[in-house]
């Protein structure tokens, strides 16, 4: 007669154990392969005032060049949802502070086209894509929190209704060149250089409904969005998207493609129309519990 043996059942424990070795194996290796980032060194700065901006859904005109059937066209009208909290700094960076990072040398000075009175209380202009990217690389090491620029479509989430519409509000089915070139022609004769294009002091533009301060005043924003020139079938389909990210857009009373080392847009390297009267920057906060090991591959040339 067989004798029937019962095998004792498998502890969560017996099985949770491995899974605990296996991440703490892991982790260490991490850490040691330098895929955190250490904590900051020497002083901690405070960190900049922010914004936290709620997740909402809003509608949102893709930046680039659209063209259909050989013709330009406005960009197509998104709805987006955003699931979760954006945290952007409510002023854009100041001269001072972008000064105590050319101090630290980690950033190279600003063009010195204009002087601040007060460079603590007025945005840093004279700056480059690049010069803004230095400047969040030592934000980020300085604080021990992640810091970027933002794109196009997080400063219009931000932004709210200040966020401008540039569409040139032109028929698609038109096959009327006449039609673009004139309204093109109003558009730009609306984007006069500001009758005082001198920085002013936060807050002189006042706040979008999220409290986000001074966006489309007279500094536009430098963003981590590249240009692109989009084709498009009969039908509204993306044919080809071709994106040309050593140049990047600026957003402000409308948005500028700039070079990324244009330091003055008034001197060159605005693509198309009327330059900025000035660019600056802002950035977000990276507040997700994994942004240092984002950061961290990102530098290492993974694409993440």
């Amino acid at each position: 007669m067989a004798v029937l043996v019962s095998k004792p059942g498998i502890s969560w424990t017996s099985l949770a154990f491995p899974a605990v070795l296996l991440a703490g194996l892991a982790g260490t290796l991490a850490v040691q392969a330098d895929l955190f980032r250490p904590a900051p060194a020497g002083p901690v700065l405070d960190e900049p005032m922010t914004v936290e901006v709620a997740p909402r859904t809003f509608q949102y005109r893709d930046s680039g060049e659209f063209f259909r059937n050989g013709f330009a066209v406005d960009g197509p009208v998104e709805t987006v949802t955003i699931r979760r909290p954006l945290t952007i700094m409510k002023y854009q960076v100041t001269a001072a502070d972008y000064g105590r990072c050319v101090a630290d040398g980690a950033c190279p000075p600003a063009e010195p086209s204009y002087v601040p009175a007060d460079p603590a209380t007025t945005p840093a202009t004279g700056v480059s894509y690049d010069d803004a990217v230095a400047y969040a690389g030592w934000l980020s090491a300085r604080t021990g929190e992640i810091w970027t620029l933002p794109t196009d479509r997080d400063l219009a989430f931000a932004a709210g209704s200040r966020f401008p519409d540039d569409a040139l509000g032109v028929d698609i089915n038109s096959t009327n060149p006449a039609d673009r070139w004139l309204a093109d022609y109003r558009r730009e004769a609306a984007r006069k250089a500001s009758r005082d294009p001198v920085p002013q002091p936060l807050g002189r533009f006042g706040e979008s409904e999220f409290g986000l301060a001074d966006f489309a005043g007279n500094v536009w924003d430098w963003t981590a969005s590249c240009s692109r020139r989009v084709n498009l079938d009969k039908a509204g389909a993306v044919v080809k998207d071709t994106q040309s990210c050593g140049v990047y857009v600026a957003s402000g009373k409308h948005r500028a493609s700039l070079s990324s080392f244009v330091r003055n847009p008034k001197g060159g390297g605005c693509a198309v129309g009327v330059p900025p009267d000035n660019v600056g920057f802002r950035l977000v906060k990276d507040t997700r519990w994994y942004a240092g090991l984002l950061d961290t591959l990102r530098r290492k040339g993974l694409p993440f």
